[in-house]
């Protein structure tokens, strides 16, 4: 009797210990915690007190939202310059670091470039700049020769360690002999150079392809409500709406490229801007989408935008770091309202402003160029620097790769996050403590579950 009642208690605690097994969710974790110095590095599982966690994150999977583009930069002139002027072996080894995922590299897999130059340029170049008083319809005199200097050659090494990088391309300006003022700064397109300018986008994406670079979209122009930066370029959504009608829409169509084209690329206070636009059937057949920044506005006008289309993409493509920067404030700003709102805003990827600069904020344009503005990384010859803008990023980069579909997590009150399915079948979880005291929480995924610890102002990026 006592050998019956031993093997029943043996095979209690057997059952007992392999179904708690079976439930226990196995993830692993990257955290950065600012105030533990701990920055983007995997941890080895701790204990958590299980009896006081009351907080729970579901995630579901069979409710799905948006496929992901990817997650990165702006590659700058001035970005590709600095890393450009790195030695061979420095600069391999940092663009492994920023394009690959192995070990603790970041994975970058969205890259934000110029046509022509932007304000974090040395000077401001297009690609048909004439002498005053002569025009170029025809784009004779077309050249990327600008871009030959830096941008293409490192363009070129990244595209060799990721071949399916995807880069938007978008323009600070026309041709000065294009615009109203004959200027680099402000002034509007001239409609009589609509179909001009659209034969230089046309051109563009050409000249890049034969340079084995792909340009995957195109925004018509960068911040088209703001013509106070060197360069820049005013453009109402009347004329925007027009020139992608009548002019680029028709332009790419008939050339057969099949970049895509994407609306605004400006801040989220002026949604009618972009919807103004998709209202136009004739326009909107040609746009992908609408692309945002964040300098004002609420991240949740970008739902606004697409209920009301839902056939249309959006796209997250700026946010700045301004210098000298605050790794803590940074982190919790940009991963809770971009990160994470952007992503759960449908946005198809997350951008920030730039990926390189040097310790004095160089290069930038004179008059109207941004001089405070903190790179991802900050470049000194051969030395390296991680800003917050680089832990914002790689919280994502690393692990959601393109092609990863955006899946339900419930919001909690103080632990903000966000969840994705992977292409590989993996699901990835990123969440933020921007209370001012430790929380423990439990992550349920189906009959599985972790519990887990954050200190104030950590993020963690789970993966199973």
């Amino acid at each position: 009797m006592k050998s019956l009642v031993l093997f029943v208690s043996l095979l209690i605690l057997f059952i007992s210990c392999n179904t708690s097994s079976n439930n226990k969710l196995m993830v692993e974790t990257w955290l950065t915690d600012p105030a533990a110095n701990l920055l983007f590095q995997k941890q080895t599982p701790g204990n958590v007190d299980e009896k006081n966690t009351a907080a729970t994150i579901s995630i579901d999977d069979k409710q799905t939202y948006q496929t992901m583009d990817g997650y990165g930069f702006s590659l700058t002139g001035g970005s590709a310059f600095h890393l450009h002027n790195m030695d061979a072996a420095n600069r391999a080894a940092l663009l492994k670091e920023l394009f690959t995922t192995d070990g603790n590299n970041i994975g970058i897999s969205y890259l934000r470039v110029s046509i022509g130059a932007s304000d974090l340029d040395d000077h401001v170049f297009s690609y048909d700049d004439l002498p005053k008083g002569q025009t170029d319809t025809a784009m004779e005199k077309f050249s990327i020769a600008e871009d030959k200097k830096w941008l293409i050659p490192v363009l070129k090494e990244i595209l060799a360690i990721n071949p399916d990088i995807k880069i938007l391309g978008s323009p600070w300006s026309a041709p000065l002999w294009m615009k109203t003022n004959d200027s680099v700064r402000g002034g509007s397109l001239k409609q009589e150079y609509h179909n001009a300018y659209a034969k230089y986008f046309v051109k563009y994406i050409q000249a890049m392809k034969a340079e084995g670079i792909n340009i995957d979209a195109i925004t018509i122009q960068n911040e088209p409500l703001h013509p106070g930066n060197t360069p820049s370029m005013y453009m109402l959504p009347e004329q925007q709406g027009a020139f992608l009608k009548n002019s680029l829409g028709p332009a790419f169509k008939a050339a057969g490229l099949k970049t895509k084209i994407i609306l605004y690329d400006h801040n989220a206070d002026r949604p009618d801007y972009p919807m103004s636009i998709l209202a136009d059937k004739e326009a909107a057949q040609y746009a992908d989408g609408s692309a945002f920044h964040l300098y004002a506005g609420p991240i949740d006008t970008l739902s606004k935008v697409h209920d009301a289309f839902p056939g249309k993409n959006l796209y997250f493509t700026e946010q700045w770091t301004g210098a000298p920067g605050n790794i803590p404030e940074d982190l919790k700003w940009n991963v809770k309202t971009l990160l994470i709102g952007g992503a759960r805003n449908w946005c198809k990827n997350y951008l920030q402003w730039n990926l390189a600069a040097n310790s004095k904020y160089e290069p930038h344009t004179s008059d109207g160029g941004c001089d405070q503005c903190l790179g991802g990384v900050t470049i000194d010859g051969n030395n390296v620097k991680r800003n917050s803008g680089y832990y914002n990023i790689a919280h994502a980069s690393k692990f959601v790769r393109p092609g990863s579909v955006r899946i339900a997590s419930n919001m909690i009150e103080g632990l903000p996050n966000v969840a994705f399915r992977t292409p590989d079948g993996k699901k990835v979880l990123v969440v933020l403590n921007e209370t001012n005291k430790a929380r423990t929480f439990k992550i349920v995924d189906g009959g599985q579950v972790a519990f887990e610890l954050l200190n104030s102002g950590a993020v963690a990026t789970y993966v199973w």
